[in-house]
């Protein structure tokens, strides 16, 4: 009997192993997977050692180019290796029809950046903005093995496939969002996720739809902590 794809299921299985033998060098590279949409990854300055490693996910109608800048200096300060892939549409898989392609990508990305950073195992995160979020909340909750932080920045829901694990949810909104009301989306999704039992640090604003650099700087204090 032919076992199901895990990638259909939102479920990621690339790993980190023993490191490089040559990491690649400090700053931001194209991810190399993809023709017309691909995506970056970032590497600190002096990651020899293992470094916490922060997969980014962008907005819909957007790229990793325009969401990396929410969170480059943050990581250099920190010494965190980013991943930015892009979707392969307009918007991420689970959110047009189904899990698959994106999972598919992501999935051959991580491999590829295990192969070239050195990452440590115990500090692998998964964020977005917006869509982003959603997708963040629907992969980070499904791959708890994987993930320990889910950094949510103004989502709009979450549909994991499975439960797996117990990663630690970081949840900002602006209370003033005219994209996903505030109230339908991270206001309520921090309390569903609260009583299901999740650890949560949730952090309304004051503000529209956007990501602050205080919330941003708050997310990696939650991640690195």
């Amino acid at each position: 009997m032919k076992q199901a794809d895990p990638h259909s299921s939102g479920i990621l299985t690339a790993r980190p192993g023993d490191g490089p033998a040559e990491p690649a060098a400090a700053g931001t590279h194209p991810i190399g997977l993809g023709r017309r949409r691909d995506g970056v990854f970032h590497v600190p300055a002096g990651a020899t050692r293992p470094v916490p490693l922060l997969i980014m996910l962008h907005g819909a109608g957007a790229s990793a180019r325009d969401v990396l800048p929410l969170v480059s200096a943050a990581a250099e300060e920190h010494a965190v290796a980013v991943l930015a892939p892009d979707s392969r549409g307009a918007t991420w898989d689970v959110i047009q029809h189904a899990y698959g392609p994106d999972t598919d990508f992501l999935d051959a990305a991580l491999a590829r950046i295990f192969a070239q950073v050195p990452v440590d195992h115990r500090r692998i995160a998964v964020a977005g903005f917006s869509d982003g979020a959603s997708y963040a909340l629907s992969l980070g909750l499904a791959n708890g093995d994987l993930f320990r932080d889910i950094l949510a920045f103004s989502p709009g829901f979450a549909a994991p496939a499975r439960r797996e694990g117990a990663p630690r949810l970081f949840i900002s909104h602006g209370r003033q969002d005219p994209v996903l009301p505030f109230d339908r989306c991270g206001d309520r999704l921090a309390a569903v996720l609260a009583e299901a039992g999740y650890d949560v640090a949730y952090h309304p604003f004051s503000g529209g739809h956007v990501v602050p650099t205080a919330i941003v700087d708050a997310a990696f204090r939650r991640f690195l902590a």
